[in-house]
This record gives structure tokens, C-alpha cells and sequence, in this order.
């Protein structure tokens, strides 16, 4: 399925380095800044081009890279569904083959709060700075919104692959939930 004109599992939570008791609700200069790892002409130059919508995102594809990273196979009526009320995403598309191999989303209330989800680099394009490339400006997108109180969920395995990006475990001691419906055990 081709959409044309922006999903992880709910595991522990991290939180932009941010304390509370510092945070303000308009971003300042100090706040945000546009420098990134690599910019859009490296990634470009590199055959990469980065996509701020859902315009020409195959959801195959998309899904595909989900599958290749451990997600399970979603529905792709469902991903549209998810994308069409997503907040602010970011894709790399791989120019030769018009594929997308690096793949984040927020959803969020668009004024104080954002979650990330479903950051995903196709592995035969990871340690190339993909992911990092599209976290940076996902959470400067969200910055620059004023949101400032911005979490995602990830696998506990790579963690260490967002710290480096400012996210911390449990900021000043908060602890998340997610609700979880228990199947009733057959007699």
C-alpha cells in the first residue's frame, strides 16, 4: 500500500533531558538548535532523502523494515490509520531503490506532550547514522513547537543508542504505566 500527501512495543520509558523544574513552554535558542549530526546534503550526497510526510511512503516497505527489526507484521490499513493521526514523522528514503530504511513518529496533544515511537533503521543501513539523523530532527521539530516534555518507548537493548541523544531513564523519579488486559486462564 502506497500512502500518498506518519508503533513499538510499550517497554520502559525515556524522557529528554529536560528536569521539570527547568523546563520552559516556549523553546529558546539555547534549547533548540539546528545543527545535526549529518545534514540533509550529506544524507543526500550519501543517496539518502529525508521525508517530513506520508507522501509516497510505501506502507509494504515500511512495514517490511518493522518486520526486519522485530516488530510483528502489522495490518497496513492500521499503520495508515496510525500515520494519518501522527503529530510529526520523519523517513529516509534510500534514493535508488525509493524505499524507506529510517522511520520515526510522534504522536502527542501538539502543545505540551509527544511520545516516539516506532524509531526503526533497516538493518542492512544501520551504523550509518540514519536513525540518529531522523531522532535529531524529530526532536527539534517537537522543540520547536514548544513541547518540551517529550518521551519515547524503547527496547532495553538500545538504550544506550538515545542517552547520547539526551534521553534519560525515570527523570526526577518518574515511573510510567502502561495498562495491560490479562487473558483469563481456560478451564
Amino acid at each position: 500500500m502506497l500512502l500518498r500527501g506518519t508503533i513499538s512495543n510499550p517497554l520502559p520509558s525515556l524522557h529528554l533531558k529536560t528536569p521539570l523544574r527547568h523546563r520552559s513552554y516556549a523553546p529558546t535558542s539555547t534549547t533548540i538548535t539546528n545543527k545535526c549530526s549529518i545534514s540533509d546534503e550529506d544524507l543526500e550526497s550519501r543517496g539518502f532523502l529525508l521525508r517530513r510526510t506520508i507522501s509516497n511512503l510505501n506502507l509494504d516497505h515500511l512495514n517490511s523494515v518493522f518486520v526486519a527489526v522485530g516488530f510483528p507484521k502489522r495490518d497496513p490499513e492500521k499503520i495508515k490509520l496510525a500515520l494519518e493521526n501522527t503529530n510529526s514523522l520523519l523517513w529516509v528514503e534510500h534514493k535508488k531503490t525509493q524505499k524507506p530504511v529510517a522511520f520515526a513518529r510522534a504522536t502527542g496533544d501538539n502543545v505540551f506532550n509527544a511520545i516516539i515511537w516506532d524509531v526503526v533503521v533497516d538493518p542492512s543501513y544501520q551504523g550509518i547514522g540514519l536513525g540518529k539523523a531522523v531522532m535529531e530532527r524529530l526532536v527539534q521539530e517537537l522543540l520547536k513547537k514548544g513541547i518540551v516534555n517529550i518521551a519515547l518507548y524503547s527496547e532495553p537493548r538500545v538504550l544506550g543508542f538515545y542517552r547520547p541523544l539526551g534521553f534519560v531513564a525515570d527523570p526526577d523519579g518518574i515511573r510510567g504505566m502502561v495498562y495491560s488486559r490479562k487473558q483469563k486462564k481456560k478451564k
